[in-house]
């Protein structure tokens, strides 16, 4: 394993070359794989198995708290600052909702935000493979598959030359 590097970034000239690439790299027990296209290939999520992301339910606690937040703070200022104004009750239960409904957005809204950015490993200003010679083409008419150096069958020998025989134009190590 090379220490300085990031992996090994294959090129490929369509889709199905690099989906049939990714395949290929999967049977034969890559598990660190990641692609670059100009646009979604139907299928190969499924065949790079990406995790699936868990912001719903970060979205649903920061409902909860937004939402819990709400009530306290509506409970803490009646109680603190009582103003009995035609007999209603202390609590008047009936007119919390509007700020809860809106603390519950913000919250829930927030803290998807913040969960986003930090499975998407943001804000990071400069990845190493931008660093890759033809790397570029990525956003234009090219596609990249990327075996990283902490993969366990990592070789750079061994996978440069798997790449090669899975159809790659060209293999690139690439830096960190």
């Amino acid at each position: 394993m090379a220490e300085s590097s990031y992996g090994l970034l294959a090129e490929f000239d369509s889709p199905e070359a690099l989906k049939a690439a990714a395949k290929q790299a999967r049977a034969a027990g890559y598990r660190r794989l990641d692609a670059f296209t100009p646009f979604p290939v139907e299928g190969l999520a499924q065949i790079l198995r990406l995790p699936k992301p868990n912001i719903s339910w970060v979205g649903l606690a920061g409902g909860v708290a937004g939402a819990s937040v709400a009530l306290l703070m509506q409970c803490y200022v009646n109680y603190d600052f009582p103003i009995n104004v035609g007999g209603r009750p202390l609590y008047a239960f009936s007119a919390f909702p509007v700020v809860m409904f809106e603390l519950t957005i913000l919250f829930s809204a927030l803290s998807m935000i913040a969960a986003m950015l930090w499975q998407n490993g943001l804000p990071r200003l400069n990845h190493p493979l931008f660093d890759a010679r033809r790397f570029y083409l990525a956003s234009k008419d090219r596609f990249f598959l990327c075996i990283a150096d902490d993969d366990g069958r990592f070789d750079q020998t061994e996978t440069g030359s798997f790449l090669r025989r899975a159809g790659a134009k060209s293999v690139e190590l690439t830096a960190l």
